[in-house]
């Protein structure tokens, strides 16, 4: 049973022990994106930007609702410091309330999607091959976004690997309905992209019902209470910042992919989405980090121990910004070989050639990322969702799109300045989150019933 005196401090080796399973079960969500694209590249680039692009596009329905889950993580682990389980498990039933609504929305998009895509510079089969795999995906938004949630509440209480062992269940799935589904075995027929959409959406569904299952059979009597329509409200109150936060910010980069990229041909676009799908290797690793710091932080605060907020989050942020450096140094030594595994079928020389470019420079935002990410997921965690939310706007619509659009587009910067906008967007959005945790107004953050701002 889970007690607060369980909290940890906030050690090296407290940050990994949390930091792994979630490391674990974002790198199986990597697996997931790259199996997709690594197991359809053979069929040409229209395959691979079509399903790279398709998911991508995919997640900006779920975006929202998930950045919404993933301040469950904070109320839980300030409940979790507390000493308060049975309201921090309420926080789990509400995460689940909102993939719900989630499922519901997936539905409503469904006729829309053709007619959004169609509004874009895609050739023909891009267009088609695209629309089906979305269509396909999203059947699974709900349970996507309940394996968030469910990962959230149990991440609060300490006790990551829960979230880990359902992100596994789904990745095996994946990987094994993309092999049985994308070319055909076992007697089944070869669909193509829309057998790797196939192949995600049920190992998704698997995973999310035995974390269901399993957080049902693991509710405590006194866990038992009923839910609170003003708790959820409250959830609300800071989740929405949240996903609204991660929601801006993400749709700036669908535009960016879609348009700015997009319409520099076939061959960029499946390039860019290589090379996130090659940087997603480092992304999770170093956003589980921040995510453990996060809960850190949490615990640290429901605890009254708001003076070990900055520790953890220095802590925090030199971890994750050693292990992007690690990363960004390979993107820079071995560009084309780490290409070329997605650089297969029509078009595969052009891909190879720009992608190995936008690569190595790619290594350039690691160290911006790192420091980013371990800050927001630090405000996160100590209920600063609104400041977040508004400099991510700001920073990606008022600068990041409109430059990088006009310079690509109207100056012929190509592939390489698209790329270098990235890089800048990254460092302003990190300076900036920097900025707004030295100033210490989180200090003042009341989130949970009880809790007491800073004097």
């Amino acid at each position: 049973m889970d007690t607060p005196e369980k909290t940890r401090p906030a050690t090296l080796g407290t940050l990994l022990a949390l930091a792994g399973p979630i490391i674990i079960s974002r790198a199986s969500q990597t697996v997931v994106g790259l199996s997709d694209a690594l197991m359809v590249a053979h069929l040409g680039a229209a395959a691979l930007a079509s399903t790279a692009t398709g998911g991508l596009n995919a997640y900006t329905v779920l975006i929202l609702p998930m950045g919404i889950t993933f301040i469950v993580s904070s109320f839980a682990s300030q409940l979790f410091g507390k000493g308060d389980l049975a309201g921090a498990r309420r926080y789990g039933w509400y995460g689940l309330l909102v993939a719900l609504a989630t499922l519901v929305l997936s539905l409503i998009v469904q006729p829309f999607i053709e007619p959004v895509l169609s509004l874009l510079s895609y050739s023909q089969e891009v267009q088609t091959l695209m629309a089906g795999y979305i269509r396909v995906r999203l059947l699974s938004a709900g349970a996507a976004i309940g394996i968030e949630a469910l990962a959230n509440y149990y991440g609060g209480l300490g006790r990551t690997w829960p979230g880990m062992v359902a992100n596994l269940i789904a990745m095996v799935f994946n990987v094994l309905g993309n092999w049985l589904l994308i070319d055909g075995h076992w007697g089944l027929p070869g669909l193509g992209v829309a057998g790797a959409a196939w192949a995600s959406t049920i190992a998704t569904c698997i995973g999310c019902l035995a974390f269901i299952g399993y957080f049902w059979l693991d509710g405590r009597p006194e866990a038992r209470a009923r839910l609170r329509l003003a708790e959820f409200g409250r959830m609300l109150k800071f989740g929405l910042p949240s996903g609204f936060n991660w929601l801006f910010e993400f749709g700036a980069f669908v535009f960016f992919a879609n348009v700015v990229v997009g319409g520099l041909g076939t061959a960029a676009l499946a390039a860019m989405n290589s090379v996130m799908s090659i940087n997603s290797v480092s992304f999770m690793p170093a956003f589980g980090l921040a995510s453990a710091g996060a809960i850190l932080v949490g615990q640290a605060i429901g605890a009254g121990k708001k003076d070990e907020v900055p520790g953890i989050v220095k802590l925090t942020a030199f971890t994750a910004l050693a292990w992007q450096c690690s990363v960004g140094l390979v993107c820079v030594l071995i560009p084309s070989l780490l290409i070329s595994f997605f650089a297969k079928g029509e078009g595969a020389v052009d891909v190879a050639t720009i992608g190995a470019r936008m690569l190595m420079i790619s290594a350039a935002w690691q160290i911006f990322d790192a420091i980013g990410m371990s800050v927001a997921e630090s405000l996160r965690g100590a209920g600063d969702t609104f400041f977040p939310m508004i400099a991510r706007i700001a920073i990606a619509w008022i600068v990041f799109v409109p430059g990088s659009y006009i310079t690509v587009r109207f100056f012929g910067w190509g592939d390489v300045g698209a790329t270098l906008w990235l890089v800048a967007y990254l460092a302003l959005l990190a300076i900036t989150l920097f900025l707004r945790f030295r100033a210490g107004s989180w200090r003042h953050i009341v989130m949970v019933e009880g809790g007491v701002p800073a004097h």
